[in-house]
């Protein structure tokens, strides 16, 4: 009864589970949405071919891992929202929103110089030659829809900063239908279109940041939303403005790059284990997937409403609603990974569905083994995702930003290649690296976390001290603004 009673409590509390799932609902709705959005193309590609679905991780993460230095910059958009709403700055919004904007046009040009490097990329890592020639065609089409994808992370921080995830998600909803429909029809073709294999399914996945764009334009810059937060004057370039976002975002920045290249790498690194390895490998982290991508939306949640406490000067209210995310995301992490061991033939059964290659079943039973690393870290993976959300909604990116830095070469790409490429050694040895790595992860945000200096952060400028009408002019002069 006690324990019931202590749910209850923490259910109705300000900052507790009915708090953030308010928020989150959507938000997890959302991720899970990218999460079907990957899972699905993946399913179609195994269907067409075991050498594009092994191409696919890699060329995607090494692709996203260009883009994520963007998207996380842009992103931390959502971190000035918050904590603007929160100290009732709602005119600073719009300018900041456009300010994110304009590093997705420096994204979206700083990825084009790749597009001809493609081939030499992926020479480098010695897949087999048609793993690589599936991985060019792949990279090179993503890397021109980097724009409408940062675009879509600046404008997502808009609406997650305010709070207003339903509209996250319904602009997700649409990019996946549309990613789905067109996946199957440009992989597979249709009486009257061709079948374009891996090169379809890029072409698909480039097209759906649009749709997202275009959702999130119609709501931000007309009415209540334009009048209100400043969405359509606030485009000017602001200087000033701009250099916060960078200063804060940037570091953000470079932490979303560095995880997500370290994991790049270890992939890349895999696929020189062979095509079955790669394959299985590719398919493990899809369906690992379906375990992180949903509580992805928790740590922006986690993220969002720190920001916003903390500009109402709340840091213990922060401090509840993280611990309330917590508690949400160890549990779902943790059912995940209990049918991950007890039932992985859920999970594979999509992939073996119209798989036409004799070796699947030999992909099919080492994913089975590697399910249990991913079900071992998803729990130090729940405390990645919300303490590193916890403390980047406060402004401490710069840590973030330098843990994620030495981890990632220390215990994650180094001892990767060491054991692959020096060692000799085999699948087994490179995860049980990976596995070590996320645990590492966890229990330094959590440290870090614990250790409260996040709670005296702030990311914007301080609010300017309201002047009564009533006060004599001669003492104007002498009030700080």
């Amino acid at each position: 009864m006690n324990f019931i009673r202590w749910i209850i409590e923490r259910w109705r509390a300000e900052g507790g589970y009915r708090d953030v799932l308010s928020v989150a609902v959507p938000l997890i709705l959302s991720t899970a949405t990218w999460s079907l959005q990957n899972f699905i193309d993946r399913v179609f590609l195994s269907w067409w071919s075991q050498e594009a679905v092994a191409a696919s991780l890699p060329a995607g993460m090494l692709n996203f891992s260009l883009v994520s230095f963007f998207m996380g910059t842009a992103g931390y958009v959502s971190t000035f929202v918050a904590q603007y709403f929160g100290s009732e700055q709602k005119k600073m919004i719009g300018p900041v929103l456009w300010q994110g904007l304009y590093i997705a046009v420096a994204g979206g040009i700083a990825l084009l110089p790749f597009i001809p490097l493609a081939d030499m990329i992926f020479d480098f890592f010695g897949h087999s030659e048609e793993v690589r020639q599936a991985e060019v065609v792949y990279f090179r089409i993503l890397c021109l829809g980097a724009f409408p994808l940062v675009a879509s992370s600046a404008m997502s921080g808009f609406f997650s900063g305010l709070g207003r995830t339903g509209v996250v998600l319904a602009s997700n909803l649409a990019a996946t239908a549309e990613n789905i429909i067109t996946d199957y029809i440009l992989i597979f073709g249709t009486p009257l279109t061709p079948a374009m294999g891996i090169e379809g399914a890029a072409i698909a996945t480039a097209i759906s940041p649009v749709v997202s764009c275009l959702v999130y334009g119609v709501v931000m810059f007309r009415g209540e939303s334009a009048r209100e937060f400043n969405t359509r004057r606030g485009w000017k370039f602001n200087p000033s403005l701009f250099r916060r976002l960078i200063r804060f975002g940037l570091p953000n920045g470079i932490q979303f790059f560095l995880e997500v290249m370290g994991f790049t790498l270890f992939v890349l690194f895999v696929g020189r284990l062979g095509t079955v390895k790669l394959a299985a490998t590719n398919i493990a982290f899809n369906i690992s997937s379906i375990a992180f991508m949903p509580m992805i939306g928790l740590g922006i949640t986690v993220s969002v409403l720190v920001g916003q406490y903390l500009g109402m000067n709340r840091a213990d209210r922060a401090e509840y609603s993280v611990y309330s995310g917590l508690h949400i995301t160890m549990a779902y992490m943790g059912f995940v990974s209990l049918l991950y061991i007890v039932f992985p033939e859920l999970f594979i059964a999509f992939y073996a569905a119209r798989s036409h290659s004799e070796t699947f079943p030999h992909v099919a039973s080492l994913v089975k083994v590697l399910l249990r690393f991913v079900a071992i870290y998803n729990l130090f993976d729940a405390m990645n995702i919300i303490f590193a959300g916890a403390i980047k909604g406060a402004g401490d990116t710069r840590f973030v930003m330098i843990a994620l830095f030495v981890m990632s070469i220390c215990c994650l790409v180094v001892p990767t290649y060491v054991a692959i490429v020096v060692l000799g050694m085999d699948i087994y040895a490179a995860w049980t690296v990976a596995t070590l790595f996320v645990a590492s992860m966890g229990i330094l945000f959590c440290i870090r976390f614990v250790g409260g200096a996040w709670k005296k952060m702030r990311v914007i400028e301080e609010p300017r001290a309201a002047i009564p009408s009533s006060m004599p002019e001669s003492i104007a002069g002498k009030v700080e603004v």
